[in-house]
């Protein structure tokens, strides 16, 4: 997901977006430790995402600060 598309989002469907990648890297997680992740690039994928969703969070708050 792009920052781009974050930023149209609204702050609650952004926390929704940032709780679901939250669980999906929990079960990336869960799936390599067990070895059945095949694509382990998804795993910095989702980081990434949850970063720029916190990023652009933070900036909303500072604005309306």
């Amino acid at each position: 997901m792009k920052a781009k598309d974050i930023r149209s989002l609204t702050t609650e469907q952004m926390l929704e977006k940032e709780k679901q990648y939250k669980e999906e890297l929990f079960n990336l997680r869960f799936q390599q430790a067990t070895g059945q992740l095949e694509n382990t690039a998804r795993l910095s994928k989702v980081r990434k995402n949850i970063a720029r969703i916190k990023t652009i969070l933070s900036e909303k708050a500072l604005e309306q600060n």
